[in-house]
Order: C-alpha cells, then structure tokens, then sequence
C-alpha cells in the first residue's frame, strides 16, 4: 500500500470519517510505530505499525457497507460508550458489519431520534458531513406551543451561538401528513405537540435545540426525517435496513464539491414509498 495522510488511512479502514478521525488523532488516541500519530502525516499501514486504542489499524478491502437506522430518543450516536446502557451500533442486525467497523455518518444528540446512517467509507461520509458540500438535513421538531412572529424572523435571520451566526436555511409548519407518516415511525407518537419543518445545511452540535432555546421555545421532540436525498419511511423506531446502491449514488451525488450549495429540499415531506 502507498503512503497516505494518516486520517484517509483511518477513514478507508472505517474508524471514523476523515474530520472524524482527526478527532482521534487529536485525543491520541492514535500511534504509529510507538509514538503518537501527528495529523496529516503519511503513513503505509503495510510496513508501519499503526494502532488505534492499541489495536491494530485494519485496512478491511472489497465493497463497503450503507445502513440506516431510525435512532430512538436515548440512545447515543456512539460506536461505543462505558457509560451508556446502550448505543447506536446495538440496532445494526449482525450482518449490518460483516467484520467491517460501521460508525455513524454524523450524529443526533441523545434525546433527538430519527434517520442516521453509517458506513466504513470515509470518502462517501465526508461528502454527507464537510459543510463545505452543503448537505442539507432535514427535522420536525415539536414544541409545547406555537412558535411567535418574532421568533421564526429571529431563526430565519440569524442568531449568535457560540461558533457564530446560526440559522436555519428554512422553517415552515409541518404539513398534516408530514405529521401521520412521522407519528406512524415514533415510539411514543405524540400528537399533542405544535410541529415545525425545519432544514439546515449548517451542522453544529445541537444546533437546532440551542437556536430554539435563544429565542426562548425549548425543543420538546426532534426528529431528522432526511439526510440529502435519503429519507426516513418505513423504518419504525429502532429499526435499520441496508441502502440500495442508488440510494447511496445518489446522496454522493447531491453533495457539490466546486463549494456550491446544490438545495434540494421540496414540500412533499417524507415520501410513503421505501
């Protein structure tokens, strides 16, 4: 195998995706050859030794592996968690990983719930997560009460978080079937919530939960209903089934990689069809 930088080493043999395995690498978490890896440098995972928590980095070839999962609320997009009674990785069926290392295409935070896919492939993760390619996600999120004039042109516009200017890239009220076909997936369903279709091309952590609290309407349920253009349908709470490989083509191809935002968002909602 021919030297490459560290982190595409980690993302092909499916640690995490390459923003993912910088991660790793920061927390030295990383070694090659005894000493702790340095992001960005090149490495032959053939002649050098190159461990990951101490074990050995393996470079896994043939096909890779596409899977959706509808996360209940409560569990975390983890790989892995001692503290946790349980993770993501608990609802992949055995032959989901077939001795390959899956991990999640991004995450949802622990009490958020709905779509989130994994794979070993970093380069087809990091089209989905690099802001750069603008992929958009999609969520109902449910409330107590109705959301004010003044506070939907506050998320329109902009407000400030901790990383900087936060906004939602649309923002309408859930349509009534977006709301049966979502309340079919949920467990519990709750009806009783005044539900909004919010879609974001940005992806910081907890996002839409701390933009919602900034203008005082804290988030009672979220719920991701479409990465790009993958949707959440038929997939009840805690199940996952394998992408078709049109399904996966065509979430590579809605990232654009000149820079470019290729929007994609529609007013059907999720769509009935599997």
């Amino acid at each position: 195998m021919t030297r490459e930088r560290i982190q595409k080493v980690m993302a092909a043999a499916g640690i995490a995706s390459r923003r993912g395995s910088e991660d790793f690498i920061r927390a030295g978490r990383v070694t090659v050859d005894g000493r702790a890896a340095v992001l960005g440098e090149q490495v032959d995972p053939d002649m050098q030794k190159v461990l990951v928590d101490g074990k050995p980095l393996k470079v896994v070839t043939g096909p890779h592996a596409y899977w959706a999962l509808n996360k209940p609320a409560g569990v975390v997009s983890t790989t892995h968690d001692r503290h946790a009674e349980r993770t993501v990785m608990d609802f992949l069926p055995p032959a989901a990983t077939g001795g390959r290392r899956l991990y999640p295409v991004g995450r949802l935070d622990g009490e958020s719930e709905g779509l989130l896919l994994f794979t070993d492939d970093g380069a087809w993760a990091d089209l989905l997560l690099h802001p750069r390619y603008g992929v958009e996600r999609e969520y109902l999120v449910g409330l107590n009460r109705s959301l004010t004039k003044i506070q939907k042109t506050a998320l329109r516009e902009g407000v400030e978080l901790e990383e900087g200017v936060a906004r939602v890239d649309h923002l309408a009220d859930a349509t009534a079937a977006q709301i049966r076909t979502m309340l079919l997936l949920l467990d519990p369903p709750e009806s009783d919530l005044r539900w909004y279709r919010v879609i974001l091309a940005q992806g910081w952590k907890r996002q839409i939960r701390r933009m919602f609290e900034v203008v005082e309407a804290p988030v009672r349920r979220l719920v991701r209903i479409r990465v790009g253009t993958f949707k959440l349908t038929n997939l009840k709470s805690g199940e996952a089934r394998e992408l078709r490989y049109g399904e996966m083509a065509q979430l590579a191809a809605c990232a654009r990689t000149d820079g470019g935002i290729r929007p994609i968002h529609d007013a059907a909602g999720p769509s009935a069809r599997d």
